[in-house]
């Protein structure tokens, strides 16, 4: 990496966690949290308005390069929300997140803890694939996670889970780990509105590292016992 690129994503990096405006803690206290009242006809229209929004994106490397836009999955009234890294060749020809090998990997992972895909929300923060289905740059992270989180907040889901470093860093930024902040509980806050988070390892990483499965299968048992105290009906 050259001085000239490192002094560029320094700044960027600078740029993003100043752009996140976020407060989170490590706690295990209740959140107090306001719910979003939004009917589905009115969630359907938000979401509308932002996918429109995405659409209209200028001068754009993954746009450019893409297919299709790769919006969301899922029951827009649930509780849970998924975000994922960005679409892979099967997604940028289905239009959907996660219908590829990850995808596959995903719904066996939702299954192991009784959690049925069509009750979940599912989106990623990039929503065009990445040339060869490389990691978004940061800079590209920092455009699309203005969108996330308009994304999260229509949603208003009581448990976001954030899976892969793209995911966590959309919202926390590049100072910590993943495999150090996975499978711990965090308060996060977009737009005034207090989200309670968890990090783990994306399904695609774990189908190149399998070792590492051991770790997100503790983590899902943190998310089901998590989705029981809160009563959340899946």
């Amino acid at each position: 990496m050259t001085l000239e690129k490192k002094n560029q994503n320094d700044k960027l990096s600078s740029e993003l966690d100043r752009s996140f405006d976020i407060k989170y803690d490590f706690s295990n206290k209740p959140i107090i949290r306001i719910k979003n009242t939004n009917s589905n006809n009115g969630k359907n229209e938000l979401l509308n308005l932002l996918k429109n929004k995405i659409h209209s994106i200028k001068d754009c490397r993954l746009k450019s390069n893409a297919k299709n836009m790769v919006f969301a999955d899922g029951d827009i009234s649930s509780d849970i929300m998924i975000v994922g890294e960005g679409p892979g060749e099967k997604e940028d020809d289905s239009g959907k997140p996660f219908t590829g090998d990850a995808g596959k990997l995903l719904n066996k992972m939702l299954g192991a803890i009784k959690l049925n895909r069509n009750r979940i929300y599912i989106s990623n923060v990039v929503n065009y694939r990445p040339p060869n289905n490389r990691k978004p740059e940061l800079d590209e992270i920092y455009r699309y996670s203005v969108f996330l989180k308009e994304h999260i907040s229509i949603i208003d889901p009581k448990i976001l889970i954030l899976m892969g470093s793209t995911a966590m860093e959309s919202l926390f930024g590049n100072k910590i780990k993943i495999s150090k902040e996975r499978g711990k509980w965090k308060e996060i806050i977009i737009h005034n509105k207090t989200y309670l988070s968890i990090i783990t390892f994306h399904p695609a990483y774990l189908l190149r590292q399998p070792e590492q499965k051991k770790f997100s299968w503790s983590d899902l048992k943190v998310i089901k016992k998590k989705i029981d105290e809160l009563k959340i009906k899946i």
